[in-house]
Formats: C-alpha cells, structure tokens, sequence
C-alpha cells in the first residue's frame, strides 16, 4: 500500500525522537515476558457478561489467530476489515495482524452495505472479520450478500460472542467457518518463522481507516506503527499514564479514538484496558467503580450522559482522574458540571482521523482555558493558521488550520492528489482557528460549514456555545440557510431538555442578554428529537444543512 511518507520527514521524526521505530506487539511482548498474569483487557458485553485476559493469555490468543489467518492465505501486506464492536477480538485481531504485516482496516459495526460495498473494494479486503450478529442485525448474511460484488474477498468469518474463556460452534457458509476455529492451532516453528519474516517496518502501513463522511466520499486514511505510537505516547505522557491506570473505552474501537487510546494506549503503557460494547451511561458508572478506573474520553455526549448518571452516585466514580472529550466544543456550563460531580479534571481537546488526538488542554489549565480553547498541540506537533493566500496569520486571527508532525498520517489511499500538504509538510485540515499567543488553538468552525452573512462570518462555534448555556438546551447546532439578499443566515437546529420548552423569541432574548452581535443571532429556530451524528456521536451538520435548504428565517 504505497503512502506518501518522505525520507526527509522519517529522518527528521527519528532524529528529533518523535519515532522509536516501536510496534505495538513489542508491548505486548514485553508485558507478557514481565507481567503475564497482569489483566491486559476487560471486556463488557450487552449480554451481561464480563471476560478479562492476562497479558499471556492475549499473546497465546494473538499468536494462534495470527497462524490461522496465515492458514487461510492472509500475507504481508494484505487488507483484514474488521467490522466489530468493543470485544476482545477487535484487539487481537489487529495485533495479529501486526505479527504477519497485514493492514488493519477497522470499520464501525453501524455501516451497512452501501458504505461496506465502497470501502472493500476501495481497499481491496481479502478477509472481513464480522459478529454474527449485533443489536438485532445479522452481519454475517450481509457480507455474504456482498461477496458477489467484491470478487477480491476471499474470507467472512463470524464472531459468535462468547466471553474471552468460551468456545462457539463454528458458523458460516459456502466453505466459511467461524471466528473461533482460526485459534484452533498454537503456532508452530515454521509458523514462527512466517511471523519473523512477515515483520512489518515501522513506517510500512499498518492501518487504513475511513473517515466518518460526514462530508463527501470517504476517504481510507494511512497510518503507520510510528505514526500511531506518536499519538499514544505523548499522550499518556502528557495525562501521566502508566502501569496502575485502568482506561474505559465506550467509543467503538473502529474510530481512531477508541483505537489509539482504547485499544493501544493501555497496552502500550502496560495498563489495563475496559471496552463497553454499547454505551450506556449507568452501566459506565458500575464499571468505573467495579474496575477503579481512572481515565476515559469520548465525544461530547459522553460526557454529558456519564455526568448525568453519576449525580447521585458521586462515591461510584470516585476513583475517575480524567476525561478527555473531543469531537466538538464542550460547553462551559457541562464542563463545570462535570468537574463538580465526576471529581476529575475535565480536558478539551481537538483532532481527526488524519492525527488522532492533535491539542489537548493540560492538567492544571485555568478554567478559561478549558472553556475557551481546544488546548496545545501534544509533543510532536506544530500547528500554525494561514490566509486564504496560504500566509502565516499572527496571533488571535481566524484563518485556515494547518498541522504537521510526528502523528500525522502518510497519505490517503488510492487518492495521492487528496492529500493536501505542501512540501514543508503543512498539512490544511478544513478546520477555521485561531491560536492565541501562549500557543493555544480554538476551533470556530469547518471552512466547509462557515456562515457567510452578508459577507461576515459567523463565528458558529461562538454561537452554540451561548445557546448551550440556556437552560432548556440539550444539544444544538448551527448551519447556514441560503438567502437571497444575504447569501446565508443561521439556522439553529436543537434538542431540548426533557420536559423544557423554547421559543425563537425567548431563544433570541437570551442571547441578546449574553451581548451577542444583533449579526450573529440565528434567524430560525427548528426544534427536533435527536441530532443526526456519526458512529463516533460527531453531529452530521451536512444533513442538517440539507434540511435548512428548503427553510426561510423567522425575522427579517
């Protein structure tokens, strides 16, 4: 898979000390060979159970599912979707095809075949690894179905959930079985031997993920071992992570979040890692308090949804340091909330696919630092605004965001002209931002979603921020409206609170009343039951921009 990693940029990574040249399943190695009865991973199931595997028992199970894929043709280099939800066998699946040189290509259990259909023969998958079944849905029939369009696909094979210990009948059809038989043989010496020789290189591609689309076609993001490490170390640097930490993922581990800091970090650190397959707030608090977690993160709504949950069982989560949310700007009222009954530091943060998570706030920040900015780039990473003439803006001036750096990714596959970065290695993420003269960015918007009003721009993100405040809001976003005399005007699309009740004009006087520019004020309320999002919890603005079409504003 041929990325658009320079020579330059890898000496210059290497020699700065931003790539080790590490893999993850040096990490489990290692754990293994000094603490093989440490837990490594603890699964919670939507069925009610609760599995764990030590750090032994995962490498026995990685090296018996890395054989048997060998087994079924699978070689260096080729493409293993995995279409799962937060088990066991997402984590082992892609550390066992690190042992062999295949590209993990995660893909999020709520796509269906029309994305499914792009995104196999797009990457060119020799081997989908499916539930069953999941949340009512029979996966293993769809990619049946799919097979005859994706004639490079040579194997489906189907996890039946079982807690980590179990065994399942095998399943498929048409030559198939299930999951479980790949784990049938322990690897033998000629085995062993593939693996050694089938080691992939630091900067070979080990993952290929497609952005969420919430704008356009997707597109199958690169990474490489050093620039997923260059994400996680830093991180778990920079939140003082190690040994004694116990991480809970609720995000799925086929969105980068989950990925790098669910399913990567804790092995990196030699901690213990705790996958929620659906995410449920209460149940999140029993978990926190059963298995004394101290970090978690997640999009805005989690956040929102665990602080809810946890009010009146504040000694629950009392073992809680952090979270980290990201995906959209945190409102000041939630993160005051959240600090107060959740007991930990609250952290904003900004990120993509392309970089994993790029800024974060800093333990310690002032308040207004958590309200107000998306934090400071983590070691590794520059980021710097610029015109509209690809000039470099001074502090405190709103321009196009760039990045570059240790955890950028190396390309899109199969779409080189996509990738947007020049030859000093900025790459234009379609963010708007400005960054502050201490160094902190504050997101204010795609450049892809700005309002124009009359030749101003809206600062959106500004706007939602206020109306978050208002009491009776429980989410809402801003999007444009065309307009015939304006060009566009504010269109706000919001989620009320159980039971609360708002009017344009009562939402008007209250932004008003927090001095918002007469200019800024969105021009039509639109009430509705839930927000369109993306698997991750991101709201879908193109579909709300869709709707705002055929929509006029209330005031003139």
């Amino acid at each position: 898979m041929d990325s658009q990693l320079t020579e330059a940029r890898a000496q210059a990574m290497k020699a700065a000390g931003f790539w080790a040249d590490r893999l993850l399943i040096d990490d489990l190695d290692h754990w293994a060979d000094a603490a093989p009865d440490r837990i490594a991973t603890v699964e919670y199931n939507s069925d009610g159970t609760r599995s764990t595997l030590t750090y032994a028992e995962l490498e026995d199970r990685v090296g018996r599912i890395a054989n048997g894929m060998v087994r079924l043709g699978i070689r260096k280099g080729d493409v293993v979707s995995v279409q799962l939800p937060n088990w066991w066998q997402f984590q082992a699946v892609h550390l066992a095809c690190l042992r062999i040189g295949a590209v993990t290509n995660p893909i999020m259990p709520i796509f269906r075949a029309r994305e499914l259909r792009f995104m196999l023969r797009h990457a060119g998958s020799k081997l989908v690894i499916c539930p069953r079944t999941f949340r009512g849905f029979d996966h293993f029939a769809m990619f049946q179905e799919l097979r005859a369009d994706l004639p490079g696909l040579r194997h489906v094979l189907a996890v039946s959930h079982v807690p980590a210990g179990g065994h399942v009948p095998a399943v498929g059809g048409d030559g198939e079985y299930g999951f479980d038989r790949l784990a049938d043989h322990v690897p033998d010496r000629a085995a062993r031997a593939v693996f050694a020789a089938s080691r992939p290189g630091p900067d070979e591609v080990i993952q290929l993920m497609y952005t969420s689309g919430t704008t356009g076609e997707p597109k199958g993001v690169m990474h490489t071992s050093n620039t997923l490490m260059a994400m996680v170390a830093p991180y778990a640097k920079r939140f003082g992570l190690g040994t004694n930490d116990v991480m809970l993922m609720g995000s799925p581990l086929a969105h980068l979040t989950g990925f790098a800091y669910g399913l990567m970090m804790p092995l990196h650190m030699g901690g213990r890692g705790v996958f929620l397959d659906i995410w449920n707030a209460s149940r999140a608090v029993d978990i926190i308090r059963d298995e004394g977690v101290t970090f978690t993160m997640g999009a805005t709504p989690f956040v929102a949804d665990l602080t809810e949950a946890a009010t009146e069982r504040r000694a629950d989560v009392a073992s809680l340091r952090g979270f980290l949310s990201a995906g959209a700007p945190i409102p000041r009222n939630l993160v005051r909330r959240a600090t107060d009954v959740l007991g930990a530091f609250i952290i904003s943060a900004w990120g993509m696919t392309e970089n994993g998570a790029a800024t974060s706030t800093v333990p310690g920040d002032a308040p207004e630092r958590v309200f107000e900015t998306d934090g400071t780039p983590f070691p590794g990473l520059e980021i710097r605004i610029a015109d509209d003439a690809g000039r470099v803006l001074a502090a405190n001036l709103e321009g196009h965001l760039q990045i570059r750096g240790a955890a950028n990714f190396v390309g899109y596959a199969g779409r080189p002209e996509a990738y947007d970065t020049d030859a000093d290695g900025w790459f234009k993420t379609g963010d708007l931002a400005r960054i502050d003269a201490d160094g902190y960015v504050r997101i204010t918007g795609r450049s892809k979603d700005v309002i124009i009003r009359g030749g101003e721009n809206v600062p959106v993100v500004e706007v939602e921020g206020l109306i978050y405040q208002h009491p009776a809001i429980a989410e809402c976003a801003v999007v444009a409206m065309p307009d015939e005399r304006l060009g566009e005007r504010g269109c706000c699309f919001a989620v009320l609170r159980s039971g609360a009740a708002l009017g344009f004009d009562e939402l008007v006087t209250f932004l008003r009343e927090k001095e918002l520019s007469r200019t800024y004020l969105p021009e039509r309320l639109e009430i509705i039951p839930d927000m369109p999002k993306t698997p991750s919890g991101k709201i879908q603005k193109n579909i709300l921009r869709d709707r705002a079409k055929t929509l006029v504003a209330t005031r003139p």
